[in-house]
């Protein structure tokens, strides 16, 4: 909510109207409803406590504001009080002065914040479920940043278990010694190729297992993966890693390698920076010295087959450690929490993974708060909802995933198709493909982030890189539109280093100079609620609100060359916010569309 001048005089004219109002009240103004008469609104029954009644604070309000030298009129319904400011007074506090209204979005408790995102697995190359997670964590982190806080990204990647042995027993079985550079494809496609090829045949196998045996049909494919010869030598090959077999880990090592190569192709394309990736092959051990604490604490509990578990109430027992002494997925999450609480000594956690994992991190944090750590009432799940093709699920086991690399390219190519049609003439391919690559990867993104997280999603890529309606590139068109309107300007010579602020102003310029008003409310708001979701509807909003301008209010050809140069200046400064509001959301901006 936007703090103005009067909302200021207000609150220290009420301070001393009113013996019991607080001298340090702050009182803010709200966005107009669109039915009504008025630049803001102020909400009377916010501190009507302190006035006797909401219609005597209201009332109250009326009175000093009618004379207030920047108010044009007031008008009261109830115990809301509608304001219409003198042109000077709306755009002082506004478009006038954009960087000092952009920089109002610091929070007052700035703090350090570790999010973990991403997390892939080296058996695969990324896939649409990667890319919302990605944009998620680099959003949030791009979100929290701007507001003010110290934040660090953090990528865990899972480069070991049963699953990657799937891809290096297919490769030794399959492969011929095949390398990405041999058949020109990314290192993470490849070893992906191997994972699909091991499922096909895997299941070649349990087929004929099921036709020999005609007593196992109701078996699942994972209770009869050691029935089978694959499974069981690819259970061998993990047992043969976890001994630090030479040959075992240098395949291993290398195909790892191919992966990483290619994740960091597709990090690079995503605009992606992580301070640190940790890898579990470093980390699958860590937690078991927990555990052994947690015992001695009564934390824990052995079972009597020799389990150690965690009693959790209402959530159950969660075992964190094996009859046979191994570990579980919890046992290393407590290990590496505990790891990266060390290295960074964050004043919160925020872990980036899919809602199938809520009562996980349920445990896992009441783990870590029992287990006596002050910092662990600051672990925060970010749960988020699976994104759906209208084809139905992904499934990566048999390869009818949407690849991330290869859905940047379509993105890129549908864009980039758009911006031929409207290219001017003697603009080069190359510049054209680079546009497209901005408004494609900017319309992913944004699509991805106007839904608030948990929400399940359907991804249509033609829809999200439309350039009008709800997407991405309209607001990036009434970025580049306005660059567009600036250049033509300086061919003119027009001269806009002075701005007469005071002159009569067009209700689609008022409107459009008091939504800005509360930009810095919407990004710590969004901030606040760990969400993009918010910002990305105001984005929507203000260029809307900038085009309702543009149609209504002619700016090269205004009547007048101070109402030019006064139009010219509002665009700027709306083409500014829109431009940081986006760079917030992790998107970028083309100089032309």
């Amino acid at each position: 909510m936007a703090t103005f001048s009067i909302t200021t005089d207000l609150a220290a004219h009420l301070a001393q109207k009113f013996e019991r109002f607080p001298a340090d009240t702050v009182i803010t103004a709200e966005r107009c409803p669109a039915e009504m008469q008025g630049d803001i609104t102020i909400n009377c029954f916010r501190f009507a406590r302190y006035c006797g009644s909401p219609v005597a604070a209201a009332q109250a309000a009326v009175d000093f504001l009618s004379t207030h030298p920047d108010v044009e009129s007031v008008e009261m319904i109830k115990a809301f009080v509608n304001v219409t400011l003198k042109p000077a007074a709306l755009f002082r506090a506004t478009l006038a002065n954009p960087a000092e209204l952009m920089a109002q979005a610091k929070t007052a408790a700035p703090t350090r914040i570790l999010i973990e995102y991403s997390a892939p697995n080296t058996n695969k190359p990324q896939h649409l479920g990667h890319v919302r997670n990605n944009t998620l964590g680099m959003s949030l982190a791009a979100l929290l940043k701007r507001v003010g806080h110290d934040v660090i990204q953090i990528n865990l990647v899972n480069d070991r278990g049963i699953h990657i042995c799937k891809s290096m027993i297919a490769y030794q079985r399959f492969g011929n010694g095949v390398t990405p550079e041999s058949c020109g494809m990314k290192g993470d496609h490849l070893v992906g190729k191997f994972y699909v090829d091991y499922n096909k045949a895997l299941n070649a196998e349990i087929n004929e297992l099921r036709r020999q045996h005609p007593e196992w049909a109701d078996r699942s494919n994972d209770d009869l993966f050691l029935e089978t010869e694959l499974g069981t030598a690819t259970q061998k090959m993990l047992r043969d890693w976890e001994t630090g077999d030479p040959a075992v880990r240098e395949l291993w090592q290398m195909m790892n390698n191919w992966v990483f190569e290619g994740f960091a192709d597709t990090y690079r394309a995503m605009g992606i920076e992580f301070d640190h990736t940790y890898l579990e092959s470093q980390t699958y051990l860590l937690g078991k010295d927990i555990v052994a604490r947690g015992l001695e604490q009564g934390v824990f509990s052995k079972r009597a087959d020799g389990a150690v578990i965690a009693p959790l109430g209402k959530m159950g027992d969660k075992v964190v450690l094996r009859s046979d002494g191994t570990s579980v997925y919890i046992t290393q999450d407590m290990g590496t929490t505990l790891l990266k609480y060390d290295d960074y000594k964050p004043q919160a956690m925020i872990w980036v993974v899919g809602d199938e994992q809520n009562l996980h991190f349920q445990m896992l944090f009441e783990i870590m708060k029992r287990l006596g750590y002050d910092w662990a009432a600051n672990l925060y799940h970010l749960s988020y909802g699976m994104v759906n093709l209208p084809s139905g699920k992904m499934k990566s086991r048999e390869g009818t995933v949407v690849d991330a690399d290869d859905l940047f390219a379509k993105m890129t190519d549908l864009a980039t198709i758009a911006c031929r049609e409207r290219a001017a003439e003697g603009v080069s391919e190359e510049e054209i493909r680079e546009r497209g690559r901005i408004i494609g990867m900017g319309a992913l993104k944004f699509m991805l982030l106007k839904f608030n997280a948990k929400t399940t999603m359907m991804f249509d890529p033609e829809a999200c890189v439309r350039f009008d309606g709800d997407t991405g590139p309209y607001i990036q068109y009434a970025c580049a539109r306005i660059q567009s309107i600036a250049r033509r300007a300086a061919e003119r010579g027009i001269d806009t280093t002075t701005v007469d602020w005071s002159l009569p102003a067009a209700p689609e310029e008022k409107s459009l100079a008091a939504l800005t008003a509360f930009y810095p409310d919407v990004l710590l708001l969004a901030a606040e609620r760990r969400d993009a979701a918010p910002l990305a509807e105001y984005l929507l909003d203000l260029a809307k609100s900038f085009n309702r301008f543009y149609r209504e209010c002619p700016v090269l050809n205004a009547e007048t060359p101070e109402l030019c140069a006064r139009r010219l200046a509002i665009c700027e400064a709306t083409r500014a916010i829109l431009t940081d509001g986006l760079a917030t959301m992790t998107i970028e901006v083309p100089t032309a569309m």
